[in-house]
Protein backbone atom coordinates (compact mmCIF):
# COMPACT_ATOMS: atom_id res chain seq x y z
CA UNK A 1 0.00 0.00 0.00
CA UNK A 2 2.53 2.71 1.03
CA UNK A 3 4.24 1.73 -2.62
CA UNK A 4 0.78 2.63 -4.28
CA UNK A 5 0.02 5.91 -2.23
CA UNK A 6 3.88 7.24 -2.99
CA UNK A 7 3.36 6.15 -6.97
CA UNK A 8 0.29 7.55 -7.29
CA UNK A 9 -0.32 10.25 -4.61
CA UNK A 10 1.58 13.22 -6.50
CA UNK A 11 1.09 12.91 -9.63
CA UNK A 12 0.30 16.55 -10.96
CA UNK A 13 -3.63 17.42 -12.35
CA UNK A 14 -4.96 14.47 -10.62
CA UNK A 15 -2.85 14.86 -7.57
CA UNK A 16 -2.76 14.01 -10.25
CA UNK A 17 -3.40 11.76 -12.71
CA UNK A 18 -4.31 8.43 -13.19
CA UNK A 19 -4.54 9.21 -14.13
CA UNK A 20 -5.39 7.91 -13.53
CA UNK A 21 -5.23 4.45 -13.74
CA UNK A 22 -7.13 3.10 -11.00
CA UNK A 23 -6.56 -0.37 -9.40
CA UNK A 24 -8.96 -3.18 -8.94
CA UNK A 25 -8.60 -4.76 -5.88
CA UNK A 26 -8.17 -3.11 -2.25
CA UNK A 27 -4.75 -2.70 -2.82
CA UNK A 28 -4.98 -0.61 -5.78
CA UNK A 29 -5.98 2.51 -7.09
CA UNK A 30 -5.35 6.01 -8.86
CA UNK A 31 -4.20 9.18 -7.51
CA UNK A 32 -8.12 9.06 -6.09
CA UNK A 33 -6.52 6.58 -3.45
CA UNK A 34 -4.97 8.72 -1.22
CA UNK A 35 -7.34 10.47 1.32
CA UNK A 36 -6.40 13.44 3.52
CA UNK A 37 -4.98 11.41 6.24
CA UNK A 38 -2.59 9.83 3.54
CA UNK A 39 -1.00 12.64 1.81
CA UNK A 40 1.53 13.53 4.77
CA UNK A 41 3.10 10.17 4.95
CA UNK A 42 3.30 9.64 0.97
CA UNK A 43 4.78 13.02 0.37
CA UNK A 44 7.38 12.39 3.14
CA UNK A 45 8.02 8.83 1.58
CA UNK A 46 8.05 10.08 -2.43
CA UNK A 47 10.94 12.52 -1.52
CA UNK A 48 13.09 9.96 -0.10
CA UNK A 49 12.30 6.69 -2.50
CA UNK A 50 10.61 8.03 -5.55
CA UNK A 51 12.39 4.73 -7.79
CA UNK A 52 11.61 1.15 -7.41
CA UNK A 53 12.49 -1.47 -9.25
CA UNK A 54 10.55 -4.86 -9.22
CA UNK A 55 10.90 -8.27 -11.06
CA UNK A 56 8.31 -10.77 -11.72
CA UNK A 57 8.66 -14.55 -11.84
CA UNK A 58 8.43 -16.22 -15.33
CA UNK A 59 11.03 -19.02 -16.19
CA UNK A 60 13.95 -16.29 -17.83
CA UNK A 61 15.11 -18.30 -19.83
CA UNK A 62 14.91 -16.31 -22.72
CA UNK A 63 15.71 -13.11 -21.21
CA UNK A 64 14.29 -10.24 -19.34
CA UNK A 65 11.79 -7.92 -20.26
CA UNK A 66 12.03 -4.03 -18.98
CA UNK A 67 8.71 -2.18 -18.05
CA UNK A 68 8.90 1.29 -17.04
CA UNK A 69 5.61 2.86 -15.31
CA UNK A 70 4.82 5.92 -13.18
CA UNK A 71 2.69 3.37 -10.71
CA UNK A 72 2.66 -0.36 -9.95
CA UNK A 73 -0.42 -0.69 -11.49
CA UNK A 74 0.90 -2.26 -14.93
CA UNK A 75 3.68 -4.41 -13.47
CA UNK A 76 0.54 -5.45 -10.97
CA UNK A 77 -1.28 -6.47 -13.97
CA UNK A 78 1.79 -8.02 -15.68
CA UNK A 79 2.53 -10.49 -12.55
CA UNK A 80 -1.06 -11.74 -13.11
CA UNK A 81 -0.15 -12.54 -16.49
CA UNK A 82 2.36 -14.55 -15.68
CA UNK A 83 0.81 -16.01 -12.79
CA UNK A 84 -1.60 -17.19 -15.08
CA UNK A 85 1.21 -18.33 -17.89
CA UNK A 86 3.67 -19.71 -16.00
CA UNK A 87 5.50 -20.80 -19.19
CA UNK A 88 6.32 -16.95 -19.83
CA UNK A 89 9.82 -16.99 -21.33
CA UNK A 90 10.87 -14.10 -19.94
CA UNK A 91 11.51 -11.90 -16.66
CA UNK A 92 10.35 -8.47 -16.41
CA UNK A 93 12.02 -5.71 -14.54
CA UNK A 94 9.79 -2.71 -13.71
CA UNK A 95 10.94 0.43 -12.87
CA UNK A 96 8.44 2.73 -11.16
CA UNK A 97 9.20 6.42 -11.18
CA UNK A 98 6.46 8.32 -9.54
CA UNK A 99 5.45 11.75 -11.50
CA UNK A 100 6.29 13.58 -8.31
CA UNK A 101 8.03 16.78 -9.45
CA UNK A 102 8.45 15.90 -12.94
CA UNK A 103 10.25 13.03 -12.30
CA UNK A 104 9.21 10.08 -14.96
CA UNK A 105 9.64 12.05 -18.25
CA UNK A 106 12.78 13.30 -18.17
CA UNK A 107 14.13 9.84 -16.50
CA UNK A 108 12.42 7.88 -19.47
CA UNK A 109 13.32 10.24 -21.93
CA UNK A 110 16.94 9.72 -20.79
CA UNK A 111 16.45 5.68 -21.07
CA UNK A 112 14.31 6.25 -24.40
CA UNK A 113 17.58 7.61 -26.17
CA UNK A 114 20.30 5.80 -24.11
CA UNK A 115 18.97 2.23 -25.62
CA UNK A 116 21.16 -0.96 -24.79
CA UNK A 117 20.26 -3.54 -22.87
CA UNK A 118 18.95 -1.54 -20.25
CA UNK A 119 16.35 0.15 -22.36
CA UNK A 120 12.26 0.51 -21.86
CA UNK A 121 11.04 -2.77 -23.88
CA UNK A 122 7.73 -1.53 -22.80
CA UNK A 123 6.37 2.01 -21.13
CA UNK A 124 3.25 4.10 -19.60
CA UNK A 125 2.11 6.97 -20.41
CA UNK A 126 -0.75 8.64 -18.86
CA UNK A 127 -3.07 11.53 -20.44
CA UNK A 128 -1.29 14.20 -18.96
CA UNK A 129 1.59 13.46 -21.11
CA UNK A 130 0.20 10.37 -23.42
CA UNK A 131 1.11 12.91 -26.91
CA UNK A 132 4.49 13.55 -26.33
CA UNK A 133 5.32 9.64 -26.82
CA UNK A 134 2.38 9.03 -29.45
CA UNK A 135 2.54 12.43 -31.85
CA UNK A 136 5.34 14.95 -30.04
CA UNK A 137 8.67 14.84 -29.31
CA UNK A 138 9.24 11.28 -28.23
CA UNK A 139 7.06 9.51 -30.94
CA UNK A 140 9.97 8.06 -32.72
CA UNK A 141 10.36 5.58 -30.45
CA UNK A 142 7.16 3.83 -30.03
CA UNK A 143 6.74 0.97 -32.25
CA UNK A 144 3.05 1.35 -34.01
CA UNK A 145 1.20 -2.20 -32.89
CA UNK A 146 0.75 -3.69 -36.51
CA UNK A 147 4.57 -3.84 -36.12
CA UNK A 148 3.98 -6.28 -33.04
CA UNK A 149 2.00 -8.73 -35.21
CA UNK A 150 -1.30 -7.42 -33.69
CA UNK A 151 -3.78 -7.32 -36.37
CA UNK A 152 -4.89 -3.98 -35.23
CA UNK A 153 -7.67 -3.15 -36.92
CA UNK A 154 -9.58 -6.30 -36.36
CA UNK A 155 -8.43 -6.53 -32.83
CA UNK A 156 -9.99 -2.80 -32.31
CA UNK A 157 -13.43 -3.78 -34.05
CA UNK A 158 -13.95 -6.90 -31.89
CA UNK A 159 -13.14 -5.23 -28.73
CA UNK A 160 -15.29 -1.94 -30.05
CA UNK A 161 -12.24 -0.27 -28.22
CA UNK A 162 -13.13 2.92 -27.16
CA UNK A 163 -12.62 6.05 -30.16
CA UNK A 164 -11.23 8.61 -28.04
CA UNK A 165 -8.19 6.47 -26.43
CA UNK A 166 -7.51 5.20 -29.68
CA UNK A 167 -7.54 8.77 -31.37
CA UNK A 168 -5.00 9.54 -28.75
CA UNK A 169 -2.69 6.56 -28.88
CA UNK A 170 -2.34 6.72 -32.43
CA UNK A 171 0.97 8.72 -34.23
CA UNK A 172 0.73 11.31 -36.57
CA UNK A 173 0.66 8.79 -39.64
CA UNK A 174 -2.66 7.00 -38.35
CA UNK A 175 -1.04 4.14 -36.87
CA UNK A 176 -1.78 2.87 -33.36
CA UNK A 177 1.00 3.15 -30.89
CA UNK A 178 -0.94 2.74 -27.96
CA UNK A 179 -3.71 1.89 -26.07
CA UNK A 180 -5.44 2.25 -22.62
CA UNK A 181 -6.73 -0.30 -20.99
CA UNK A 182 -9.23 1.78 -18.93
CA UNK A 183 -12.27 4.14 -20.24
CA UNK A 184 -12.60 7.20 -18.49
CA UNK A 185 -15.44 9.34 -19.72
CA UNK A 186 -17.58 11.46 -17.50
CA UNK A 187 -20.53 11.52 -15.52
CA UNK A 188 -21.98 13.33 -12.90
CA UNK A 189 -22.50 11.80 -9.83
CA UNK A 190 -24.46 13.04 -7.01
CA UNK A 191 -26.18 12.55 -3.66
CA UNK A 192 -29.61 10.60 -3.42
CA UNK A 193 -30.75 12.60 -0.47
CA UNK A 194 -30.36 15.64 -1.42
CA UNK A 195 -31.62 14.82 -4.72
CA UNK A 196 -34.94 13.73 -3.10
CA UNK A 197 -34.86 16.62 -0.79
CA UNK A 198 -34.49 19.51 -3.68
CA UNK A 199 -35.90 17.71 -6.66
CA UNK A 200 -37.83 15.50 -5.07
CA UNK A 201 -36.69 12.59 -6.48
CA UNK A 202 -33.60 10.39 -6.71
CA UNK A 203 -33.52 8.88 -10.07
CA UNK A 204 -30.96 9.13 -12.59
CA UNK A 205 -32.92 9.33 -15.42
CA UNK A 206 -34.97 12.60 -14.00
CA UNK A 207 -31.98 14.15 -12.45
CA UNK A 208 -30.14 13.95 -15.92
CA UNK A 209 -32.69 15.61 -17.41
CA UNK A 210 -32.90 18.47 -14.85
CA UNK A 211 -29.41 19.01 -15.19
CA UNK A 212 -29.52 19.12 -18.84
CA UNK A 213 -27.45 15.41 -19.10
CA UNK A 214 -26.38 15.19 -22.56
CA UNK A 215 -27.31 18.66 -23.43
CA UNK A 216 -24.08 19.88 -24.36
CA UNK A 217 -25.47 22.73 -22.91
CA UNK A 218 -24.53 24.12 -18.97
CA UNK A 219 -28.02 26.58 -19.07
CA UNK A 220 -30.00 23.76 -17.07
CA UNK A 221 -27.13 22.90 -14.70
CA UNK A 222 -26.79 26.68 -13.78
CA UNK A 223 -30.25 26.57 -12.87
CA UNK A 224 -30.13 23.81 -10.59
CA UNK A 225 -27.22 24.86 -8.93
CA UNK A 226 -29.83 28.42 -8.54
CA UNK A 227 -32.33 25.84 -6.96
CA UNK A 228 -29.88 24.03 -4.69
CA UNK A 229 -28.41 27.22 -3.44
CA UNK A 230 -32.33 28.38 -2.63
CA UNK A 231 -31.65 25.36 -0.25
CA UNK A 232 -28.36 26.10 0.66
CA UNK A 233 -26.64 23.34 -1.14
CA UNK A 234 -23.55 23.73 -3.03
CA UNK A 235 -24.05 22.10 -6.94
CA UNK A 236 -20.36 21.44 -6.57
CA UNK A 237 -17.37 21.11 -3.96
CA UNK A 238 -15.22 23.41 -6.06
CA UNK A 239 -14.28 24.74 -10.18
CA UNK A 240 -12.19 21.67 -10.32
CA UNK A 241 -14.87 19.42 -10.63
CA UNK A 242 -16.07 21.34 -13.84
CA UNK A 243 -12.99 21.69 -14.92
CA UNK A 244 -12.11 18.62 -16.77
CA UNK A 245 -15.50 19.02 -18.77
CA UNK A 246 -14.96 21.72 -20.02
CA UNK A 247 -11.67 21.20 -21.04
CA UNK A 248 -12.22 18.13 -22.55
CA UNK A 249 -15.46 19.25 -24.46
CA UNK A 250 -13.47 21.71 -25.96
CA UNK A 251 -13.44 21.78 -30.00
CA UNK A 252 -9.66 22.49 -30.45
CA UNK A 253 -6.59 22.05 -28.56
CA UNK A 254 -4.47 24.29 -26.72
CA UNK A 255 -1.80 25.10 -29.56
CA UNK A 256 -3.05 25.34 -32.92
CA UNK A 257 -1.80 24.40 -36.38
CA UNK A 258 0.71 26.72 -36.47
CA UNK A 259 2.04 25.64 -32.61
CA UNK A 260 0.57 28.85 -30.93
CA UNK A 261 -1.50 29.37 -28.08
CA UNK A 262 -5.24 29.67 -28.37
CA UNK A 263 -8.09 29.66 -26.51
CA UNK A 264 -10.77 27.28 -27.61
CA UNK A 265 -13.92 29.33 -26.25
CA UNK A 266 -15.26 26.65 -24.11
CA UNK A 267 -12.10 26.29 -22.18
CA UNK A 268 -12.59 30.13 -21.79
CA UNK A 269 -15.90 29.59 -20.53
CA UNK A 270 -14.31 28.12 -17.61
CA UNK A 271 -13.26 31.51 -16.67
CA UNK A 272 -17.07 33.04 -16.23
CA UNK A 273 -17.75 29.39 -14.50
CA UNK A 274 -15.45 29.50 -12.16
CA UNK A 275 -16.48 32.76 -10.87
CA UNK A 276 -19.99 32.36 -11.06
CA UNK A 277 -19.64 29.41 -8.40
CA UNK A 278 -17.65 31.33 -6.51
CA UNK A 279 -19.83 35.13 -6.36
CA UNK A 280 -23.15 33.00 -5.99
CA UNK A 281 -22.38 30.26 -3.68
CA UNK A 282 -22.53 27.46 -5.74
CA UNK A 283 -19.82 25.79 -4.50
CA UNK A 284 -17.65 25.57 -1.35
CA UNK A 285 -14.78 26.58 -3.38
CA UNK A 286 -12.26 23.96 -2.57
CA UNK A 287 -9.30 22.89 -4.12
CA UNK A 288 -9.59 19.27 -5.77
CA UNK A 289 -7.32 16.57 -4.08
CA UNK A 290 -7.17 18.93 -0.77
CA UNK A 291 -8.39 18.43 2.57
CA UNK A 292 -11.84 20.08 2.11
CA UNK A 293 -12.31 18.87 -0.95
CA UNK A 294 -11.93 14.95 0.48
CA UNK A 295 -14.07 16.35 3.44
CA UNK A 296 -17.30 17.25 0.95
CA UNK A 297 -17.22 13.68 -0.05
CA UNK A 298 -18.42 12.81 3.25
CA UNK A 299 -20.90 15.47 3.80
CA UNK A 300 -18.84 17.55 6.42
CA UNK A 301 -17.89 20.97 4.38
CA UNK A 302 -19.03 24.42 4.69
CA UNK A 303 -22.30 23.56 2.38
CA UNK A 304 -23.57 20.23 1.62
CA UNK A 305 -22.28 19.26 -1.74
CA UNK A 306 -24.89 17.51 -4.57
CA UNK A 307 -21.97 16.19 -6.92
CA UNK A 308 -18.82 15.72 -8.32
CA UNK A 309 -18.26 15.06 -12.27
CA UNK A 310 -15.76 12.45 -12.87
CA UNK A 311 -15.14 8.85 -14.57
CA UNK A 312 -15.66 5.31 -12.58
CA UNK A 313 -12.55 5.39 -11.36
CA UNK A 314 -13.62 8.66 -9.21
CA UNK A 315 -16.13 6.39 -8.06
CA UNK A 316 -14.54 3.44 -6.11
CA UNK A 317 -10.51 5.35 -5.27
CA UNK A 318 -11.58 8.68 -4.35
CA UNK A 319 -15.50 9.02 -3.33
CA UNK A 320 -15.54 5.67 -1.56
CA UNK A 321 -12.51 5.97 0.32
CA UNK A 322 -13.29 9.37 1.44
CA UNK A 323 -16.97 9.32 2.34
CA UNK A 324 -16.97 8.66 5.69
CA UNK A 325 -18.24 4.58 5.77
CA UNK A 326 -18.00 1.08 4.15
CA UNK A 327 -21.50 0.39 4.26
CA UNK A 328 -25.12 1.91 3.96
CA UNK A 329 -25.92 4.01 6.67
CA UNK A 330 -21.98 5.19 7.55
CA UNK A 331 -21.51 8.43 5.80
CA UNK A 332 -22.49 8.65 2.79
CA UNK A 333 -21.96 5.15 1.73
CA UNK A 334 -24.93 4.40 -0.38
CA UNK A 335 -25.98 7.98 -1.24
CA UNK A 336 -24.64 8.10 -4.45
CA UNK A 337 -25.81 7.61 -8.00
CA UNK A 338 -24.83 8.64 -11.33
CA UNK A 339 -26.30 10.25 -14.53
CA UNK A 340 -25.08 11.81 -17.69
CA UNK A 341 -23.34 14.99 -17.59
CA UNK A 342 -24.13 17.83 -19.73
CA UNK A 343 -21.26 17.70 -22.46
CA UNK A 344 -19.06 14.94 -23.17
CA UNK A 345 -15.59 14.69 -21.51
CA UNK A 346 -12.85 12.00 -19.75
CA UNK A 347 -10.77 12.29 -17.38
CA UNK A 348 -7.37 10.48 -16.88
CA UNK A 349 -5.90 7.01 -18.32
CA UNK A 350 -2.54 5.22 -18.53
CA UNK A 351 -1.65 3.83 -22.29
CA UNK A 352 0.80 1.31 -23.49
CA UNK A 353 3.78 1.61 -25.82
CA UNK A 354 6.51 -0.59 -26.84
CA UNK A 355 9.59 0.64 -27.96
CA UNK A 356 10.65 0.15 -31.66
CA UNK A 357 14.45 -0.19 -30.88
CA UNK A 358 14.04 -3.80 -28.47
CA UNK A 359 15.44 -6.49 -29.02
CA UNK A 360 13.70 -8.45 -32.07
CA UNK A 361 13.56 -11.47 -29.84
CA UNK A 362 11.69 -9.64 -27.37
CA UNK A 363 8.41 -8.49 -29.64
CA UNK A 364 6.43 -11.40 -29.23
CA UNK A 365 6.60 -11.24 -25.93
CA UNK A 366 6.34 -7.92 -25.50
CA UNK A 367 3.30 -8.30 -27.88
CA UNK A 368 1.41 -10.87 -25.98
CA UNK A 369 1.66 -9.18 -22.63
CA UNK A 370 -0.09 -5.99 -24.42
CA UNK A 371 -2.54 -7.73 -26.32
CA UNK A 372 -3.39 -9.15 -23.15
CA UNK A 373 -3.55 -6.06 -21.03
CA UNK A 374 -5.50 -3.44 -24.27
CA UNK A 375 -7.13 -5.43 -26.72
CA UNK A 376 -8.04 -9.63 -24.83
CA UNK A 377 -12.26 -9.26 -24.57
CA UNK A 378 -12.69 -12.65 -23.10
CA UNK A 379 -13.13 -14.04 -19.55
CA UNK A 380 -9.61 -14.62 -19.26
CA UNK A 381 -8.17 -10.79 -20.79
CA UNK A 382 -7.50 -8.19 -17.85
CA UNK A 383 -10.11 -5.83 -18.85
CA UNK A 384 -12.67 -8.46 -18.19
CA UNK A 385 -11.44 -8.86 -14.43
CA UNK A 386 -10.57 -5.13 -14.51
CA UNK A 387 -14.41 -4.20 -15.14
CA UNK A 388 -15.69 -6.87 -13.19
CA UNK A 389 -13.57 -6.98 -9.82
CA UNK A 390 -12.17 -10.23 -10.52
CA UNK A 391 -8.16 -9.51 -10.97
CA UNK A 392 -7.15 -9.98 -7.54
CA UNK A 393 -10.23 -12.57 -6.84
CA UNK A 394 -13.78 -12.02 -6.24
CA UNK A 395 -15.68 -8.57 -4.55
CA UNK A 396 -12.68 -6.10 -5.59
CA UNK A 397 -12.90 -2.85 -7.44
CA UNK A 398 -14.94 -2.44 -10.88
CA UNK A 399 -13.49 -0.25 -13.34
CA UNK A 400 -14.99 1.24 -17.05
CA UNK A 401 -12.71 -0.37 -19.27
CA UNK A 402 -11.70 0.56 -22.95
CA UNK A 403 -13.30 -2.02 -24.39
CA UNK A 404 -17.06 -1.55 -25.15
CA UNK A 405 -17.12 -5.85 -26.18
CA UNK A 406 -16.15 -6.08 -22.26
CA UNK A 407 -18.47 -3.56 -20.87
CA UNK A 408 -21.55 -5.50 -22.31
CA UNK A 409 -20.39 -9.18 -20.94
CA UNK A 410 -19.79 -7.28 -17.29
CA UNK A 411 -21.87 -5.53 -14.48
CA UNK A 412 -21.52 -2.94 -12.68
CA UNK A 413 -23.85 -2.48 -9.85
CA UNK A 414 -22.55 -1.00 -6.29
CA UNK A 415 -23.73 -0.71 -3.24
CA UNK A 416 -21.94 2.68 -2.76
CA UNK A 417 -24.55 3.29 -5.47
CA UNK A 418 -27.87 2.21 -4.06
CA UNK A 419 -27.13 -0.82 -6.35
CA UNK A 420 -27.03 1.00 -9.60
CA UNK A 421 -25.14 0.10 -12.80
CA UNK A 422 -22.27 2.89 -13.13
CA UNK A 423 -22.38 0.89 -16.47
CA UNK A 424 -25.44 2.22 -17.76
CA UNK A 425 -23.76 6.10 -17.72
CA UNK A 426 -20.29 5.38 -18.48
CA UNK A 427 -20.25 3.34 -21.33
CA UNK A 428 -22.51 5.66 -23.60
CA UNK A 429 -19.99 8.23 -21.79
CA UNK A 430 -16.86 6.63 -23.36
CA UNK A 431 -18.69 7.29 -27.19
CA UNK A 432 -18.82 10.83 -25.99
CA UNK A 433 -15.46 11.58 -25.39
CA UNK A 434 -13.06 13.79 -27.59
CA UNK A 435 -9.16 12.52 -27.61
CA UNK A 436 -8.66 14.97 -30.89
CA UNK A 437 -8.01 17.95 -28.91
CA UNK A 438 -5.08 17.26 -26.71
CA UNK A 439 -1.32 19.06 -27.17
CA UNK A 440 1.88 17.26 -25.73
CA UNK A 441 2.19 20.63 -23.64
CA UNK A 442 -1.51 19.91 -21.86
CA UNK A 443 -0.56 19.17 -18.20
CA UNK A 444 1.62 22.71 -18.17
CA UNK A 445 -0.50 24.66 -19.74
CA UNK A 446 -3.28 23.47 -17.76
CA UNK A 447 -2.27 23.99 -14.69
CA UNK A 448 -1.04 27.88 -15.87
CA UNK A 449 -4.70 28.14 -16.88
CA UNK A 450 -6.00 27.06 -13.69
CA UNK A 451 -3.92 29.41 -11.73
CA UNK A 452 -5.15 32.29 -13.35
CA UNK A 453 -9.16 31.21 -13.20
CA UNK A 454 -8.25 30.99 -9.22
CA UNK A 455 -7.27 34.34 -9.65
CA UNK A 456 -9.97 35.84 -11.45
CA UNK A 457 -12.84 34.56 -9.94
CA UNK A 458 -11.43 35.23 -6.10
CA UNK A 459 -11.50 38.54 -7.39
CA UNK A 460 -7.60 39.48 -7.58
CA UNK A 461 -7.40 40.47 -11.34
CA UNK A 462 -9.92 41.21 -13.94
CA UNK A 463 -10.60 38.84 -16.67
CA UNK A 464 -8.81 40.71 -20.23
CA UNK A 465 -5.30 40.66 -17.13
CA UNK A 466 -5.51 37.07 -16.10
CA UNK A 467 -6.32 35.98 -20.22
CA UNK A 468 -2.88 38.40 -20.39
CA UNK A 469 -1.32 36.98 -17.88
CA UNK A 470 -2.03 33.41 -18.63
CA UNK A 471 -0.25 33.77 -22.23
CA UNK A 472 2.62 35.39 -20.90
CA UNK A 473 3.08 32.53 -18.40
CA UNK A 474 2.91 30.26 -21.43
CA UNK A 475 5.53 31.70 -22.94
CA UNK A 476 7.83 32.20 -20.43
CA UNK A 477 7.61 28.96 -19.29
CA UNK A 478 7.11 26.70 -22.89
CA UNK A 479 8.18 29.41 -25.22
CA UNK A 480 4.93 29.45 -26.84
CA UNK A 481 3.64 32.22 -28.58
CA UNK A 482 0.21 33.45 -28.44
CA UNK A 483 -1.77 33.40 -31.50
CA UNK A 484 -2.88 37.03 -32.89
Amino acid sequence: MKKRYMSLMLTGVMAASLLVGCGSGSSSGSSATASSDTTEAATEEASTASTEETMTAGTGTAGTINLWAFTDEVPGMVDKYIEAHPDFQYKVNSTIIATTDGAYQPALDQALQAGGDEQPDMYCAEAAFILKYSKGDMADYAMPYKDLGIDIDAEIKKANIAQYTIDIGSNAAGEVDALGYQATGGAFIYRRSIAKDVFGTDDPTKISEIIGGGSQSWDKFWEAAKTLADKGDAIVSGDGDIWHAFENSSDTGWLNADGQLQIDPKREAFLDASKNLTDNGWSNQTQDWQDAWFADMKGEGTKPVFGFFGPAWLINYTLAPNCGGEKAGEGTYGDWAVCDSPVGFFWGGTWLLANKNMDSAKINAVKDLIEWITLDCTEDGLQYKWANGTLNGEGGTKDAVASGTVMDMSDGSLDFLGGENMFDYFVPANQYAKGTNMTQYDESINNLWRDQVRSYAAGEKDRDAAIADFKQNVNDNLGIEAAE
